[in-house]
């Protein structure tokens, strides 16, 4: 009974990154405006958001590629590892002056589903 939820939400999760890593690639300033932290005017911006678009495309492609293609527990593996990105996302979006409500209601939040899309891999 596990199964079908811990793959479907482990897809869905890898789907979601897909599409926040294009939002990045194609509406910069909008995308980094949601993230919680606008992107600041200057010659490093754009690089850095093509940067984190293109971070976020990769991992949500790996995740689909790991669920096509290999196991539970490497799935399980790969959202344990990648649940550090927007854990680290909050820890940024805090230090940068972006809204707690942010932080928590969005980058924490999708931690702490990504880890327990993890804890339901690993039990299968």
């Amino acid at each position: 009974m596990l199964t079908p939820v811990a793959y479907g939400l482990a897809i869905v999760l890898s789907l979601f990154i897909v599409l926040i890593g294009a939002r990045f690639l194609l509406v910069p300033r909008a995308a980094a405006a949601g993230y919680g932290v606008p992107a600041a005017e200057g010659t490093g911006g754009p690089a850095y958001l093509t940067i984190k678009g293109l971070r976020d495309l990769t991992y949500g492609l790996v995740g689909l590629a790991l669920i096509a293609f290999t196991s539970a527990d490497a799935v399980a593996w790969f959202m344990l590892v990648v649940a550090l990105a927007p854990l680290g996302d909050t820890l940024i979006v805090l230090r940068h002056g972006g809204s707690r409500a942010t932080a928590f209601g969005i980058h924490f939040a999708t931690a702490v589903v990504v880890l327990l899309d993890a804890a339901l891999l690993f039990a299968l």
